[in-house]
């Protein structure tokens, strides 16, 4: 009876949880579209954001009576709760804001833009101060691969019977196919405590971690070598063991069939490294923090920027400037907007993306060493939150990263032997990848230095994954709503 009860309570259990999840979608009242980046407070200092297309989630653990504030820019402010949401049948208007600047802006005096530009990094200090800091997150990459050319040649096979080297290039060629018919993305969540000691020590402790992606549309640059070599390799003799080299570069001076079946053994392990993990959050936060030659007091920077003022609106009960921004000087890159507070003169939101022509690192050694890249995308936006302690934390951050790639490189397998039978192939990859960042921040608070030392981060955490969209994986935790091509992962026909 025990063994039948407790299956079934849980079960019970995960579909109360489950239940009281909701999911709701937020539109313009008099357009109907998508109101995206949308904060949806549950609490003083906690609560969601609407993703891309629009759509939030409100976890288990919050009360049908509790007041949801939602705001965004250009908005009026709306309050409702569970009950409302659900007679709302899950899509809640938001009405264009009516504008309220007479009530609160009476002077007649036109805002000098370089004065405001002066008191945001002059406050700066004062308003963002992310030292020893505890900040709850969510995180999620989504990384997408496009390969425009790929190419895989036999140049060389000394001693290598012809019906072994017709299935190299047979199944070579699969590979390729494989590749230039994929549609290739992964999916990185998870869910953890980062702590801040100051801009460059941090500690990170996660929670829970899932990896979403087709094992068999696993295609990066390194991989695609990888299971090039592999398949050249099981059509050699299994009992020798053989030199790798790529290029001018020896990678290996013994590999074996019995070593590839172990190091594919070996791989099956699912950690993440704790370390990697944070370098790229924090990488990804520092787009919100103010300190020499940041991002954001570059784009301070009167001498690399010029700046307008577009517009002057009020947001949470705030009067708000909305500054565009854009380059003066060939090494500034980015333009975009500033939402400046006239109180305090903090930034609440930016948004920012490469100018015209304008690019990252690049490098150009094709005909040397058969490698060119280039950064050909960079944009994103944060959003701040203003705490108890009068400070500006970073809410939400989406930055999105791309750039273009070729790589041609020849991959030979040499026999330890006398004989030195070999195998060549050149294979070329040209094509773009796209990395979508994404960082919720749910909850912040101050901590002490005394708490700080006393977090002990792990070397590695463990990761579940997954081939297909599982809605029920972070139960009742507040996280970011997925897009539909998230959900849609896995399922028939994708």
């Amino acid at each position: 009876m025990k063994k039948l009860v407790f299956p079934f309570v849980v079960c019970l259990g995960l579909q109360i949880i489950l239940a009281q999840n909701i999911t709701a979608k937020l539109i313009d009242k008099t357009t109907k579209v998508p109101i995206p980046f949308a904060t949806i407070k549950t609490g003083e200092y906690s609560g969601v954001i609407s993703n891309e297309e629009g759509y939030f989630t409100i976890s288990a653990g919050i009360l049908e009576n509790t007041p949801l504030h939602i705001s965004f820019m250009g908005y009026g402010s709306k309050t409702v709760t569970i009950p409302n949401i659900k007679a709302l049948n899950y899509v809640i208007e938001l009405e264009p804001a009516v504008n309220q600047l007479d009530e609160v802006y009476l002077s007649n005096k036109k805002p000098n833009i370089d004065s405001i530009i002066a008191r945001v990094k002059r406050h700066a200090s004062k308003n963002y101060n992310t030292d020893l800091r505890q900040y709850d997150i969510f995180r999620r990459v989504a990384d997408y691969v496009d390969f425009e050319n790929l190419n895989f040649e036999i140049d060389k096979a000394s001693q290598v019977k012809k019906q072994q080297l017709e299935k190299v290039n047979t199944d070579l060629q699969a590979l390729t196919n494989a590749i230039m018919n994929s549609k290739t993305v992964q999916y990185v969540d998870f869910k953890g405590t980062l702590y801040t000691q100051t801009k460059d020590s941090t500690k990170l402790i996660v929670n829970k971690a899932t990896r979403l992606l087709d094992h068999t549309k696993d295609f990066s640059i390194d991989n695609v070598q990888e299971r090039a070599k592999n398949i050249m390799l099981r059509y050699l003799d299994t009992t020798k063991t053989y030199k790798v080299k790529t290029g001018l570069f020896k990678i290996e001076d013994s590999l074996s069939f019995a070593e590839m079946k172990k190091e594919q053994k070996e791989a099956k392990k699912e950690e993440f490294d704790v370390n990697q993990l944070k370098g790229a959050t924090k990488r990804l936060l520092r787009f919100s923090k103010f300190y020499d030659n940041s991002f954001l007091m570059n784009v301070l920077n009167p001498s690399l920027y010029d700046y307008v003022i577009d517009d002057i609106t009020v947001y949470n009960q705030q009067l708000t400037y909305i500054i565009s921004y854009q380059p003066r000087k060939g090494k500034a890159k980015y333009s975009g907007k500033l939402y400046v507070t006239d109180d305090d003169y903090a930034i609440t939101k930016i948004t920012y993306s490469y100018f015209e022509n304008r690019h990252g690192s690049k490098l150009n050694l094709k005909f040397l060493l058969g490698v060119k890249y280039e950064e050909n995308l960079s944009s994103g936006l944060v959003l701040y939150q203003k705490q108890s302690d009068n400070t500006y934390q970073p809410k939400y951050i989406n930055h999105e990263s791309g750039s273009y790639f070729y790589v041609s490189r020849d991959l030979t397998l040499i026999e330890n032997s006398k004989d030195r039978f070999k195998l060549s192939t050149d294979f070329t990859i040209e094509g773009s990848n796209r990395s979508k960042e994404e960082l919720l921040i749910t909850t912040t608070k101050a901590t002490t230095l005394n708490d700080y030392n006393k977090v002990t981060q792990q070397k590695k955490t463990p990761y579940q994954t997954l081939t297909k969209f599982d809605n029920t994986i972070w139960g009742s935790d507040e996280t970011l709503e997925p897009l539909q091509e998230m959900k849609a992962f896995g399922s028939e026909g994708n």
